[in-house]
């Protein structure tokens, strides 16, 4: 089985415009994260909608193809990029593009997940820290997912499951197991053809989750257990701290 590895790159962002290109220790980011990428990927482009993108990636050696600006999701931009490359991969790895310190290890799992039979989609998760507190649980914005005993996927919320019931929320943290979603995804090519046509679901609209609108439509999603720590960049304080990362990481190194 062969595999591709795209990364949707945007230049417009309400919270940070321009984000791709920021500085990481002298380096962009989208180029970070497509070295860390091509560690375990011989196949990798990125796929943006905008010449400033397309020249830093040209710039330091990448593969870039240019795809529309009119995409609802990187999930169309990967599978447009997949078309307009020619590629013949039987499976696209859609890898987030503000993820500078991806982990090569969390894209081998992805790929492990396709050894299984019938497996057409697959995503990661990560088991959730106690340590991290409560409003770590609640936090919206850190999907929780459940799965079932052959690892496919139950549901995905924002709010936290599973429902503790016989305890007080107090003690929830510390009385089951939950696990977090990490937004990265593989799509066997002729299933993201597939999903790029199907309509929101109400449940994708309720929970603005994308990935609820496969499940609702009886797609089943392959779930690999990751734990490997992952620094997403949302905000310019976020890079604040990606920058300070960086800079503890580089030091242990030298």
């Amino acid at each position: 089985m062969t595999f591709i590895g795209i990364i949707p790159a945007r230049y417009a962002s309400s919270r940070f415009p321009g984000k791709p290109l920021a500085d990481i220790c002298g380096m962009s980011m989208i180029e970070r994260v497509y070295r860390q990428a091509c560690k375990e990927l011989d196949e990798v482009y990125v796929a943006t909608d905008d010449d400033r993108i397309a020249d830093a990636v040209r710039g330091f050696g990448g593969r870039v193809v240019m795809t529309s600006t009119e995409h609802r999701s990187g999930t169309d931009r990967c599978f447009e990029a997949y078309v307009n490359v020619e590629s013949n991969a039987d499976v696209v790895i859609n890898i987030q593009g503000d993820e500078p310190f991806i982990d090569p290890e969390q894209i081998a799992e992805l790929k492990r997940c396709f050894d299984a039979p019938g497996t057409k989609i697959a995503t990661l998760v990560r088991e959730f820290d106690p340590e991290l507190g409560w409003d770590a649980l609640f936090d919206p914005n850190r999907p929780k997912v459940t799965f079932d005993s052959k690892m496919n996927a139950m549901y995905f919320s924002r709010s936290i499951i599973p429902y503790v019931r016989n305890h007080p929320w107090e003690e929830w943290i510390h009385s089951s197991k939950f696990y977090t979603h990490v937004g990265m995804y593989a799509y066997k090519a002729d299933t993201l053809s597939e999903i790029t046509k199907l309509p929101q679901s109400s449940l994708e609209l309720a929970e603005s989750l994308e990935q609820l609108r496969w499940l609702q439509n009886g797609y089943a999603i392959k779930v690999g257990i990751t734990a490997s720590p992952t620094i997403g960049i949302d905000t310019p304080e976020d890079l604040a701290h990606a920058i300070e990362f960086c800079k503890k990481l580089e030091n242990k190194q030298s």
